[in-house]
């Protein structure tokens, strides 16, 4: 055999073994293996949700503000971390018919669970379409955006009080209140839907919850097959 027909059997056999990238999700960006789009059911809460992302939590395995954008009807997903000059939150919250409020916790943000079926219809001015801006990532990055946004970091806050420990079992949580995105805007569903039109009985809403079970437990099969551990 000649040297020519060795090197192209060689560069054959090399060829065939080359690594294949794996075929992503145009929708969700999950592999084919643990995409979790059949289990979507979009619905309208009748609220409007602005997602905030952070370009970092873009990145990480679990998305969750990109997940509830997906179930969630007319959300917006906005990546970035200064949202001063963003022209989506601008005119969304410029918008005379909007009411636009920040759900982040802190002294001054109103705490949902401690008001009344009364007190919940008044938050909201006749006639104006409530906004709810989730600001998506980690509590620094989450504090760095706030800081950072001169559009949203004086509008008004609202928060819940969550006792139980977060579903997102492969990251650990700084503190038992703490949850992820999609455990809060379904928390604050629970809590302001009703008052906005929408009916927290028909549990519409659950699907947040039923599609971020599913995205956990797929990825702690894979772990445990892969001998890695939850982050």
């Amino acid at each position: 055999m000649t040297n020519l027909q060795q090197y192209l059997d060689r560069k054959k056999r090399l060829k065939a073994q080359e690594f294949t990238p794996r075929e992503n999700c145009g929708v969700c960006g999950f592999s084919k293996r643990t995409c979790y789009c059949h289990k979507l059911k979009p619905f309208d809460p009748k609220i409007t949700f602005a997602i905030l992302i952070h370009k970092l939590e873009i990145e990480r395995k679990i998305a969750t503000g990109t997940m509830s954008h997906l179930i969630l009807e007319n959300s917006h997903l906005i990546p970035g971390f200064d949202y001063t000059l963003d022209e989506t939150v601008n005119n969304l919250v410029n918008n005379p018919e909007h009411f636009c409020v920040v759900m982040y916790p802190g002294r001054d943000s109103l705490n949902l669970s401690s008001l009344t079926s009364e007190q919940k219809k008044l938050i909201v001015p006749k006639g104006k379409k409530l906004v709810i801006i989730v600001v998506d990532g980690t509590w620094c990055s989450a504090r760095h955006t706030m800081r950072l946004s001169q559009n949203i970091k004086n509008l008004p806050r609202i928060s819940f009080s969550f006792s139980k420990p977060s579903r997102f079992r492969i990251r650990k949580q700084p503190k038992i209140e703490c949850c992820a995105s999609v455990e809060a805007i379904h928390r604050t569903i629970e809590l302001l839907g009703d008052s906005q039109g929408y009916d927290p009985t028909s549990r519409k809403h659950d699907n947040l919850l039923e599609v971020f079970d599913f995205v956990v437990e797929t990825q702690i099969a894979m772990m445990e097959d892969n001998g890695t551990k939850a982050y």
